[in-house]
């Protein structure tokens, strides 16, 4: 799947990414934005662990990163401060959009309602099935036939927000809960990208009541995809 841009010039999104892992998602839309493919600025990255090599890919495209890993003392940064350090941060840099891509820790519903802007989660599931953690392994043992990754909106409830997008693949007889990880990450690295510019160029509203009224496609948008 490619990403194609529109024929009118479109002001790029400012995105804050939140992380904890590998960042491979991220690198992804480094490399879009980097050439020119997806109309946003990476306007910076919050990791909430210190090892995360995530915090390599962003300071290496030159993104400025604020990693909230620890507090003075040594002590892991409890939640709350978390929260406190991150909302400081992101009202500095005043994104138009939030993507939580592999981040991994649940944020209070004070921090979601007070964000600067909407925020994305992509959950490894078709939701609303399988939310929460070990989707894959749990999709294995309930022999589905179908799986695949998802976009929502993020709300204080997990996993519970609009979902706005979905990538489908079918499950094969010889796959394992590894296998399927990284048959799904090829389809994460589709859909985030294709999703937030369907976002940029207004293809997608964040809105519900713009969702309702408008000529905007129902959701979710999906894809299927044979990874």
């Amino acid at each position: 799947m490619s990403i194609d841009q529109t024929s009118q010039p479109v002001k790029p999104l400012r995105i804050a990414v939140l992380v904890s892992g590998s960042g491979s998602n991220l690198q992804v839309l480094i490399d879009a934005m980097q050439a020119g493919a997806l109309p946003i600025e990476i306007v910076g990255v919050i990791s909430n662990r210190d090892d995360a090599y995530a915090v390599t890919r962003a300071k290496d495209a030159g993104i400025e990163v604020a990693v909230l890993s620890h507090v003075e003392s040594g002590k892991r940064m409890g939640i709350k401060t978390f929260e406190k350090h991150a909302t400081a941060q992101l009202e500095a840099w005043q994104p138009d959009l939030v993507v939580l891509a592999g981040f991994m820790r649940v944020l209070s519903a004070d921090f979601i309602d007070n964000a600067p802007a909407p925020m994305i989660n992509l959950h490894p599931s078709l939701l609303p099935a399988y939310k929460g953690l070990d989707t894959h392994t749990r999709v294995l043992c309930s022999g589905e036939r179908e799986h695949g990754c998802s976009i929502h909106v993020v709300t204080a409830e997990l996993d519970a927000g609009q979902v706005l997008s979905q990538a489908v693949l079918p499950i094969r007889h010889t796959d394992t809960p590894d296998s399927l990880q990284k048959r799904v990450q090829v389809l994460e690295h589709q859909l985030l990208p294709w999703t937030i510019l369907q976002i940029a160029i207004g293809g997608v509203s964040l809105t519900p009541s713009e969702q309702a009224s408008s000529i905007l496609p129902a959701l979710p948008l999906r894809l299927l995809i044979d990874a």
